[in-house]
């Protein structure tokens, strides 16, 4: 993808993968629940962001070396490199 200011990572996806649901799968498993949705741009999965108590989109990224993900709310339209600390707008 062509975005100004991406870092490789961002700028090697093709396309942005949506959220297949709308909730955390971690989540989900254990009962508890997640706000402010994101979707790993390397397998699909949707977990929750930093601002849930169990982190589990960073827990991935951090687990899996999954670097980039995608927001899964509703009307944004941005992407986060864990690894670069980049944040970009598409």
């Amino acid at each position: 993808m062509k975005i100004p200011g991406a870092c490789a990572h961002i700028a090697s996806l093709k396309t942005v993968a949506p959220a297949k649901r709308r909730e955390c799968e971690e989540c989900v498993k254990t009962g508890s629940e997640g706000v402010h949705l994101r979707t790993c741009q390397t397998c699909g999965g949707t977990r929750c962001c930093d601002s849930s108590p169990h982190r589990h989109a960073s827990q991935h990224a951090k687990g899996s070396g999954h670097p980039v993900i995608a927001s899964a709310e509703p009307g944004e339209n941005w992407l986060y490199c864990y690894p670069d600390d980049n944040f970009a707008e598409y």
